[in-house]
């Protein structure tokens, strides 16, 4: 059943994750309260909604794994599991009366430009139709689980699922547990798993740096502490940032810092892994920093308990009973655990999004999705998007980088809302060169060197990963400078 929406809000936020969150929260700051957040979900978090496995903890110190405006005060450890980053999301929510502004069940399945109106239409996969000034994409880079295409999976018959959709009516205690991927997630749940499985194999593709997580858990005490006084929080928080900031230096190639990362990845494998043979597979290749780093103080531990086994003979098939790998062993499965990512370029998701003269995002990106900014593309005004194209991080908190963008999305809004005759086209001469000097400075860090890794396309370029330090970001994204846009009219576009 189809319902039109006759009012034009001033935005519509898509996605009710940190992004999106944080984006309306910034909003209601500025005085913009005019905005819906439709989210596809039943609840808010995003990620932290979605990843339950056993184990899921943010691998970024929680004391900058939020909003500068709004600190995790209650924070109980470092590195802080899903339900805890659920819950501060639920705070945020309370304290900036995001409530009335959710909209849960809410699948945006397209966003299409009314060129005559200057607005958006929206429309949700029941028939619902939302008009808005401008649409805030905050659908992130990791929210389509993909599952590589495994000659005979579907004849598996056991139990078969994606990390992020783990099923927790399966009870795992006593079963054979085959775990495809040993990256981000699988560090984390392998230990978990491990220790009620009869047999846990780990099939891995590549070796990773992993460096030590070094766990830490308040007091009542501390986070007393924190709460009466929040600028011990404050310095505490500002010297990770600075320590984190300077760990940048380590994803640049032919460096003492990009070194000191190897060595300090060394040693955690050397201390925790006495087997030689074990440990050499669980040597890199390839240049620290070409792929994301972990932080793990247990996963090594768990791969030397005897019911736990490391396998690095690429995948053959997924039989009835099992998986056989390319060596003609095969193994016998009652659940397959899929930690093989997510469809991280892209960055629309299933969402169809339709620009000035029929333009797709799709058509306009192909395989090389570009933003100025990672916030905005021509052909596509007032489009802006969060955690878009090139703002990822290998280094820093990514919250980081989502706190200044919705501060120059905010202005761009507020902007907008002022005059609705106004729109906003990023010019496209303007993030050609952004882009041209983004990946020349890319091609100084460890994200281009040879490896397989979800920060570049199949052509080699890095279209996840921003090229510097948060600091940079945040001088960049400080001020909407108009002279960047085109100044759209419904009949044609003028300066």
């Amino acid at each position: 059943m189809t319902s039109t929406q006759h009012h034009v809000y001033s935005a519509i936020i898509i996605g009710a994750g940190f992004g999106g969150l944080g984006q309306g929260a910034q909003f209601m700051q500025d005085g913009v309260d005019d905005f819906l957040i439709l989210e596809r979900g039943n609840d808010l978090g995003g990620v932290w909604r979605e990843n339950t496995y056993p184990g899921a903890a943010c691998d970024t110190q929680a004391v900058i794994y939020c909003f500068s405006y709004f600190l995790n005060l209650k924070v109980s450890r470092m590195f802080a599991g899903q339900e805890e980053l659920q819950g501060y999301l639920r705070d945020l929510s309370e304290k900036f009366s995001l409530g009335d502004h959710l909209r849960f069940g809410h699948n945006v399945t397209d966003a299409e430009w009314d060129e005559d109106r200057l607005v958006w239409s929206v429309r949700t996969a029941d028939g619902a139709r939302y008009l808005a000034r401008s649409v805030v994409a905050a659908w992130g880079q990791l929210n389509e689980p993909n599952i590589p295409k495994f000659p005979g999976a579907e004849t598996f018959q056991g139990v078969a699922f994606h990390s992020a959709q783990w099923r927790h009516d399966v009870d795992l205690t006593g079963k054979r547990v085959a775990s495809i991927g040993s990256a981000a997630t699988a560090v984390q749940y392998v230990p978990e798993v491990a220790k009620t499985a009869s047999q846990l194999a780990v099939f891995q593709r590549s070796a990773n740096y992993i460096l030590p997580r070094d766990q830490y858990v308040f007091t009542e005490e501390e986070t007393a502490g924190f709460l009466a006084d929040p600028d011990s929080y404050r310095e505490l928080r500002r010297g990770i940032h600075e320590v984190r900031e300077a760990g940048f230096e380590r994803t640049r190639t032919h460096t003492a810092a990009n070194e000191e990362g190897v060595e300090l990845a060394r040693q955690h494998r050397e201390a925790q892994v006495a087997d030689p043979r074990l440990r050499a597979k669980l040597t890199p290749d390839y240049d620290y920093g070409c792929k994301r780093i972990l932080r793990s103080d247990d996963f090594y531990p768990a791969l030397t308990r005897e019911n736990v086994e490391l396998l690095t003979e690429p995948i053959a098939e997924i039989t009835p009973s099992g998986i056989r790998t390319e060596d003609g062993v095969e193994r016998e499965f009652d659940v397959i655990v899929y930690a093989t990512g997510f469809k991280s370029h892209a960055f629309q998701g299933s969402t169809r999004v339709v620009g000035r003269e029929g333009l797709t995002l799709d058509q306009r990106w192909g395989n090389a999705p570009e933003a100025y900014l990672g916030i905005a593309v021509d052909n596509f005004p007032n489009l802006f998007l969060v955690y878009g194209p090139n703002t990822n991080l290998n280094h820093n908190s990514v919250v980081s980088m989502l706190e200044p963008q919705h501060r120059y999305i905010s202005q761009a809004v507020e902007y907008l809302t002022e005059d609705s005759s106004r729109a906003l086209e990023v010019d496209r001469d303007v993030l050609e060169r952004f882009t041209a000097y983004l990946q020349e400075e890319l091609e100084k860090s460890a994200f281009t060197s040879e490896c397989s890794s979800w920060y570049k396309n199949e052509d080699g370029r890095v279209i996840n990963n921003w090229s510097g330090t948060v600091e940079e970001y945040r001088v960049e994204t400080h001020e909407l400078r108009l002279d960047d846009y085109r100044q759209l009219v419904a009949q044609g576009i003028r300066r």
